[in-house]
């Protein structure tokens, strides 16, 4: 085994995704693998071909289903499994998964499909969301990252706003936690053992998220918060996850949600700890 690719989205101009793939390829190059960082529309998907210069395994940095897939098709191993960021990818998806494993988390109801040019305005069916959530709630989109498309919904007029413009949109009514406004914990697991933690704290937002404006620093988990963050890993067959846990009213853990294509920059500098170091590891140990 002498080779990898690190794959992240070519299309995002944010320099934050080839940097997520840099340490990774780092680190496989410290382990004595030769890696190679590509975006993804530079590996063609020709289905009358193998893979050009097919790696050994791939460390997949991105939420291109369909290039995973097929990868994976062809016998790479790829990590995480594409099924995997496909479940994580779409928060609804992830949510049924996380509540049939019976992890604590927010209240959650997940909308149901309307198309785009249709509308159950009218049915009652989002009065009686509103009657049974009451205000503030949140909506989240079924795919988005890094606290985008979260929204805190406040007023009645603004969620009738906001679900009128989801038409088409897969999205979810969760359960605002008072208690962890402002302040989540995010946990970085590989192969089922915590790798590093740290608290996320915003002065300006709903969000802790450290994109939208949030502080963070090491943490020191206590046991309920370990089970529930590897719990929630095991749930959606993460090998890798990025776990955010929020502070429920008593400071029980709930679950906010798993990612599977989890930044490590952020937990580096904040915790010293390099998540990458413990993926390859992990990888080459799996792989023998």
């Amino acid at each position: 085994m002498n080779s990898c690719w690190i794959i992240y989205n070519g299309s995002l101009v944010s320099d934050k995704f080839a940097d997520q793939a840099r340490l990774v390829a780092d680190a496989a190059e410290r382990a004595g693998i030769r890696a190679e960082t590509k975006k993804n529309y530079e590996v063609m998907m020709d289905l009358r071909k193998e893979p050009a210069g097919r790696p050994d395994f791939v460390v997949f940095l991105d939420k291109d289903i369909l290039l995973a897939s097929w990868l994976k098709s062809c016998g790479v191993p790829v990590f995480n499994d594409p099924d995997v960021i496909e479940t994580c990818d779409n928060k609804a998806k992830q949510y049924i998964r996380l509540a049939a494993a019976g992890l604590p988390m927010p209240r959650t109801v997940i909308a149901p499909k309307v198309y785009q040019s249709f509308s159950i305005a009218g049915s009652g069916y989002f009065e009686r969301v509103l009657g049974d959530f009451g205000l503030p709630l949140i909506i989240k989109e079924g795919h988005g990252s890094f606290g985008a498309k979260v929204y805190l919904i406040e007023t009645e007029e603004a969620f009738f706003e906001k679900v009128d413009s989801l038409r088409g949109v897969d999205f979810v009514f969760q359960e605002f936690i008072a208690s962890s406004r402002g302040r989540d914990i995010r946990v970085n697991i590989v192969g089922g053992e915590i790798v590093a933690a740290m608290q996320r704290h915003s002065e300006t937002d709903f969000r802790a998220n450290i994109t939208n404006g949030g502080k963070a620093e090491p943490i020191e988990l206590t046991e309920s918060q370990r089970a529930v963050a590897l719990a929630a890993a095991e749930a959606v067959g993460a090998e890798f996850a990025g776990v955010d846990l929020l502070f429920g009213p008593d400071g029980e853990p709930l679950v906010c949600e798993v990612n599977a294509t989890a930044h490590i920059r952020n937990i580096l500098n904040v915790t010293g700890v390099n998540v990458a170091d413990s993926m390859i590891a992990y990888i080459l140990e799996k792989l023998g």
